[in-house]
């Protein structure tokens, strides 16, 4: 009896659940049929329009059509024609309008942005959206758009200052110096990407609520690296400006000049080895006609007189200079007789160094521990020699301390010599006065903070007599 009744029971569950199960289903359909005839419903009322409920910017553009949202976005980008960019960067600077670049809203994109809220998906996504504009409200972020034509044809004269294209190192060793050197230097560029992103930043300023008419935009700029960089090139530490000299010959006769280029080219391109003391005589070598010297003005045996090699002192004096201000050893150096006025055209009295081969000489050690490279340039037009070392600083700072004249004695009275070969009552001078002067300059080398080199350097320049011909030739 018992399992008869069981039976029954189970036999009406299983009936009810089929009843509850069809009547959800159909529940599902009815719901899904009355939520298309309500979707396409409302696409067909709002078809051409924006759905209710969508904005751009926090302006309602809900019912609007297409036409309506791309003509309410143009009158705004006249409304903002006026307004000028100011671009610039260091010394270039470049004005442009909003107009010139067609900056402004972009109508176009904003208005297919607004129009395909609850168009562009699938129909549960659409009415999602449809749901969630009505309810909640969807707000585009405003577009904006610029001419890069026309913007790149406005600021192409600042780009062209700006961008700077990066050199490339060049180091030609043969037979045993530098025949070639060129320093690697990193290029600039301006960043365009980035140039974009603080126009659309600046947007806002111009089009949104402040209308400001007036915005300034800092041109950025990136560094572009060369290829081949200075330490690529070369292993031997040759990587940096470690000290430079220089001294003027105003007022040099031409043969002086001459020589002065022959002496510097011979040092030029010299490697100076990690230890190795540097004898400036050995490296320019003989200085006598026979190795192309002209003659010009050499202090010689007590007088000035014309002699071969005439203006070399004029480059051992610069070098020294640049050994000075590299903070190097100094392991000789030797003053010229009397003052000469070439060596005080840019300079006080007192830093020079003369040289007279084979025994006087201009001599100091590289204890850098790397290689040093001197280059020379002379420049005739602006009557300079410069000497540059070139190799890896290790820090220290050499200070040169202003030269102080101690005491000074005047010139004797000119010398009168008779010249049988000049006409009688010709007189013609040979010899420049000069007075003597006691003189000194100190030298502190420190790395660290540390004094590494404390040194005083003396100089005793003889009063030069001046010294005339005169003719006794009958």
């Amino acid at each position: 009896m018992r399992s008869s009744l069981s039976k029954i029971k189970k036999k009406h569950l299983k009936h009810a659940g089929r009843i509850t199960f069809w009547f959800f289903v159909g529940a599902l359909f009815a719901l899904f049929l009355i939520s298309s005839i309500s979707y396409f419903a409302v696409q067909h009322y709002y078809k051409g329009k924006v759905y209710p409920g969508v904005k751009i910017n926090g302006i309602e553009f809900g019912t609007k059509t297409d036409a309506e949202i791309r003509n309410y976005f143009v009158q705004k980008n006249l409304e903002s024609e006026d307004a000028t960019f100011i671009f610039n960067h260091e010394e270039n600077t470049a004005t442009v309008s909003a107009k010139d670049i067609e900056f402004g809203y972009d109508e176009n994109l904003l208005t297919d942005q607004a129009m395909s809220i609850g168009r562009s998906q699938g129909p549960i996504s659409n009415i999602s959206l449809l749901l969630q504009a009505y309810t909640q409200g969807i707000d585009l972020s405003p577009s904006y758009r610029y001419s890069e034509s026309k913007l790149d044809e406005k600021l192409n004269p600042v780009f062209e200052k700006i961008n700077r294209k990066p050199v490339e190192a060049l180091f030609n060793f043969e037979g045993g110096r530098v025949k070639e050197f060129r320093f690697s230097e990193d290029g600039l560029e301006v960043d365009k990407n980035e140039l974009n992103q603080q126009i659309i930043s600046k947007a806002r300023l111009v089009l949104n609520y402040t209308n400001q008419k007036v915005v300034v935009i800092p041109i950025p700029v990136k560094v572009v690296k060369p290829t081949l960089t200075t330490e690529k090139v070369n292993q031997m530490g040759i990587k940096e400006l470690i000290a430079t000299g220089t001294s003027t010959f105003n007022h040099s006769i031409e043969n002086r000049i001459y020589n002065i280029g022959l002496a510097a080219s011979r040092l030029n391109g010299v490697l100076v080895k990690p230890d190795e003391i540097f004898s400036f005589n050995d490296t320019i070598g003989d200085v006598s006609s026979l190795t192309g010297y002209k003659q010009a003005y050499v202090i010689q045996n007590g007088r000035t007189i014309l002699g071969d090699g005439g203006g070399v002192c004029q480059v051992s004096t610069t070098f020294f200079r640049a050994i000075l201000n590299g903070g190097l050893p100094i392991i000789e150096r030797n003053q010229h007789a009397y003052r000469v006025q070439y060596y005080e055209q840019d300079s006080g009295p007192g830093i020079d160094a003369a040289i007279f081969t084979p025994d006087i000489d201009l001599r100091f050690k590289n204890d850098t521990g790397h290689h040093i490279l001197i280059q020379t340039v002379v420049d005739n037009a602006s009557q300079r020699l410069t000497f540059m070392l070139y190799g890896t600083s290790d820090g220290r700072v050499s200070e040169i301390t202003t030269p102080v004249i101690l005491s000074q004695s005047p010139a004797p009275e000119p010398k009168y010599e008779d010249d049988p070969n000049l006409p009688k009552g010709t007189i013609k001078q040979v010899d420049f006065a000069a007075a003597g002067a006691k003189v000194y300059f100190k030298r502190i080398v420190t790395r660290d903070g540390k004094v590494i080199t404390d040194e005083t350097f003396n100089s005793n320049y003889r009063p030069w007599q001046a010294v005339y011909l005169r003719g006794t030739k009958e």
